[in-house]
């Protein structure tokens, strides 16, 4: 028995040493990404798509997504749409939208809600379903219209049962007064959070600058009507218009938005923004049998728990186990892709998990270019993806703190 036991953790020892090796190994059942796009990201309320319903967004992702890939659209079988603010959770526009496209009738669709994860969910859902044999050909995307959907009418009432349960009513407390309550309590200050926010914008600047964003957005050409003159244009989004200058003096002078003594302000947290993203996901042996290139492989996720008001820790958990499940170590890893909802959250997570920066969100993230809810999740893969071949890196992470108190993260294989 000892002897058994012995070498049983030799082998252990022996997969885990060699986990990264076993992941660029290339199988016939992998789950790859043959195509991954996301429209431009663009300002709430103020920006190119501030008069686009959202699931005009999904159809031009969905249109692009066609068009790109080569697709036959008759063959996808399944979609998961991931979204938080559409009413009724969007279920019924975006079969429309999806419709409308091109996808036949025989291609289902649904619409799912994990908050901020939402697109990251829906990819994850499409591929267990390719991985379990439901499908063989499916999309995982997500949306978000926040200029139309955004506001107090998002927000649902709680039951007395529910307002009278502790942990219950923690759910509903604002994020931007948990993650407020966290820099205070983690003692990170707004030095820091400026810091880290400047370099945000600064690394989406320059990637703007190089058109390094330019092979995973598609341009859409929509009606927008000019503020100004209440004149109604047509115009073609493809670039993300929150991108901007900002220096440490500039972002000094915003004024805190949730106490006076605060650190958190407009500069340092996700901008509210409108956008769309999908990405084609199939096994290896049907890619390679339809003549589909590939982008990269889907490797394993995990979805994790944390109190609900340390809602901001959610990539602080789920990260390790993700990586856990693919076998590999975080130094293993090129790229992180860890949505910055607020410099706080996002600056904590990555100190506690001993993460280099330069590893994280290479390009910037969400407090320079935006998080449209739903849509960052999805977003992320093809951000990462591109990225990572660009360099000539392999391996990845998409992650993100989730609403309620909830973390998730994913693997993926650049190819």
């Amino acid at each position: 028995m000892a002897a058994a036991a012995d070498r049983l953790s030799q082998v252990a020892a022996h997969l885990k040493a060699n986990g990264k090796a076993r992941l660029l190994e290339k199988h016939p059942d992998d789950v790859v990404v043959t195509t991954a796009l996301r429209t431009a990201i663009t300002k709430g309320g103020k920006g190119g798509f501030k008069d686009t319903a959202g699931a005009d967004l999904l159809y031009g992702a969905f249109k692009n997504l066609i068009e790109r890939s080569g697709i036959d659209p008759s063959l996808v079988e399944d979609i998961a749409v991931g979204n938080v603010l559409a009413p009724g959770g969007g279920a019924t526009e975006f079969r429309a939208a999806a419709l409308a496209a091109g996808f036949s009738e025989g291609t289902a669709v649904k619409a799912l809600n994990r908050q901020c994860s939402s697109g990251l969910q829906a990819c994850v859902d499409i591929a267990n379903a390719i991985k379990a044999g439901m499908i063989e050909v499916g999309i995982g995307a997500g949306v978000e219209s926040m200029s139309t959907q955004y506001g107090p009418q998002a927000v649902t009432e709680f039951s007395e049962l529910l307002e009278n349960h502790k942990k219950a009513a923690e759910c509903k407390v604002p994020m931007g007064v948990l993650s407020e309550q966290m820099a205070k309590d983690r003692h990170i200050s707004r030095e820091d959070q400026d810091k880290f926010a400047v370099d945000s914008y600064a690394k989406a600047k320059a990637a703007q600058k190089q058109g390094l964003f330019d092979e995973e957005i598609a341009p859409l050409t929509v009606k927008w009507t000019d503020p100004k003159t209440d004149e109604e244009k047509e115009i073609t989004v493809s670039m993300d218009d929150g991108v901007r200058e900002v220096t440490t003096e500039s972002i000094a002078k915003i004024r805190p938005a949730f106490a006076k003594d605060g650190t958190i302000h407009a500069g340092n947290a996700s901008q509210i923004s409108d956008g769309a993203a999908a990405v084609l996901l199939m096994k290896r042996s049907t890619a390679e049998r339809l003549g589909q290139k590939i982008l990269g492989k889907y490797v394993a996720a995990s979805v994790v728990g944390v109190p609900p008001l340390l809602m901001g820790i959610g990539p602080w958990k789920a990260i390790p186990v993700a990586l856990e499940k693919a076998g590999i170590t975080k130094d293993d890893v090129d790229i992180y892709e860890i949505n910055e909802a607020f410099a706080s959250q996002c600056l904590w997570c990555a100190n506690e998990l001993a993460i280099p920066q330069e590893k994280i969100n290479p390009k910037g993230g969400a407090i320079a270019f935006g998080h449209p809810l739903g849509c960052t999740g999805a977003r992320q893969v093809s951000t990462l993806l591109y990225e990572l071949r660009r360099r000539g890196q392999k391996l990845g992470v998409t992650s993100m703190c989730v609403g309620t108190g909830m973390g998730m993260a994913a693997v993926w294989v650049s190819e």
